[in-house]
């Protein structure tokens, strides 16, 4: 056994925060996951940056903000001069593996003419793969029938053959299993798409969830009252939505089932002794909140920014089933994956380090709450894509959260306010209540402060008798 512990990560894709028993949801079935959540502690307020694959992943692997290098949501390559995650477990003698998507190389998927089948079998060179030393990686599937898979250097692409979340569970598990061979503590990353589109999964679940009852959010096919008039849903629309719900359940108790898988190998090869495990996800999805499209994200809404975060950590006697409230962001789970293994965490980086807080050493934080984002978007402006000529910034703290949005030239105009201590569900725009002004100016004004502590070049117009931020 080590001295070191292990560290495995696993990262889901599109997984929203209420999706899961143990955040609540009455529909779905997730006992490993909740068993990881009761074992362990649970984030109850995380959020994704900037809810997009990409952006998430960049400042997953380096801890800075996607705003530092004007990371766009999809299309986008990062370089290799970055200092990733991968290198501080390096430098303190650490086996890394890295299984499954990736989602930094360049998009591969909106180049002219590739086409996906394409896209599935294309390698990616050492160069860009953040110098993990152990590789089964590929850049991007949306196929989890039809999923290939690269190991190290090796340019042929390798068919899991099977479901993708079980094949890259089970590589995992076999990955693992040898790692005593190595004598060396291990860091790894296993990030599986689904329940990111399509919906897809194998019969038996599919069937289990056939036409099945569900209670649903009060914000379902509810329009928000801004920045647009509602969208007109016909009875085909509902239905579409009811289905894709069912099947994103379906891929969640998939899921569900190769966490217990996993946590089963863990403890049958005696791992669970010295091996954290966290589980987590990149951003959620719309769902059908708000009337949005199913599959959307890229909103400041909880549905999209809210993720699940829970670290089971078997050093932590008497920690078991702790949520912690604080509000925390993609950016403090560099310095806290380094800080959860002891490992030196580097002082510029901009997030927190969760350690001390996981370990019960500190009940907060000392900051009002977290920035969120959405920078900018390569794609042409459409209902898919609305973020391609306007983009928002927001501040989310213990009680609200602030969020503006507009372009270059004219900065970002107050867009939504909501007390998500009484409110939860985004449903009452407190920009509507003259009652409410004094708080929107407060939150303008921590807004602009955040802005200006990370450096975001965000032209954000003046508001409420606050001063705006980058605008003539």
């Amino acid at each position: 056994m080590t001295t070191k512990p292990n560290l495995l990560v696993i990262l889901s894709d599109q997984l929203r925060r209420d999706a899961l028993g143990a955040y609540g949801d009455p529909n779905v079935a997730t006992p490993h996951i909740d068993r990881l959540a009761s074992a362990g502690v649970r984030f109850d307020r995380a959020y994704s940056t900037y809810p997009v694959c990409v952006p998430f992943r960049f400042s997953f692997m380096t801890g800075e903000y996607a705003h530092s290098r004007f990371v766009p949501a999809i299309e986008w390559r990062m370089s290799p001069a970055e200092r990733t995650l991968a290198d501080e477990f390096n430098a303190s003698g650490y086996r890394t593996i890295y299984i499954g998507k990736w989602h930094l190389y360049g998009g591969l998927g909106y180049l002219p003419g590739a086409s996906d089948a394409r896209v599935r079998r294309t390698p990616i060179p050492r160069t860009y793969r953040g110098r993990w030393q152990r590789w089964l990686g590929f850049e991007v599937a949306n196929a989890p029938f039809d999923t290939c898979y690269f190991e190290d250097d090796d340019p042929a692409p390798k068919p899991l053959g099977e479901y993708q979340t079980d094949g890259l569970f089970r590589l995992a598990m076999r990955e693992l299993e040898s790692q005593a061979s190595h004598g060396q503590p291990f860091c790894c990353v296993l990030s599986v798409e689904p329940p990111h589109f399509p919906f897809a999964v194998p019969a038996r679940y599919e069937d289990r969830w056939r036409d099945r009852p569900l209670q649903l959010a009060p914000n379902f096919l509810r329009p928000a009252s801004r920045p647009s008039p509602a969208r007109q849903l016909t009875e085909a629309d509902r239905a579409d939505a009811l289905r894709k719900r069912r099947l994103y359940y379906a891929m969640i108790e998939n899921l569900d089932d190769n966490v217990g898988r996993m946590m089963t190998f863990l403890r049958t090869s005696g791992l669970d002794r010295n091996t954290v495990v966290v589980f987590l996800s990149d951003h959620g999805e719309m769902g059908g909140a708000h009337a949005e499209r199913t599959t959307l994200k890229e909103h400041p809404y909880e549905a999209s920014t809210g993720i699940p975060l829970i670290v089971c950590d078997p050093r932590l006697a008497g920690s078991g089933g702790r949520v912690i409230s604080e509000p925390v962001c993609t950016e403090d789970l560099y310095p806290t994956l380094l800080g959860l293994c002891g490992l030196p965490v580097p002082p510029a980086k901009p997030g927190a380090n969760l350690a001390p807080m996981v370990r019960g050493e500190c009940a907060r934080l000392d900051r009002e709450g977290v920035l969120l984002e959405f920078v900018h978007d390569l794609r042409p402006n459409t209902d898919m894509c609305p973020y391609h000529a306007v983009y928002w910034r927001a501040f989310v703290g213990r009680r609200f959260k602030y969020t503006v949005l507009g372009g270059v030239a004219e900065g970002g105009q107050p867009w939504q306010l909501f007390d998500l201590a009484h409110d939860p569900w985004e449903m009452h725009n407190l920009l509507d209540d003259p009652a409410c002004l004094a708080e929107a100016a407060r939150q303008h004004q921590l807004l602009r402060e955040q802005l200006i502590a990370t450096h975001d070049h965000y032209a954000l117009a003046p508001a409420f008798g606050q001063d705006g931020l980058n605008v003539g």
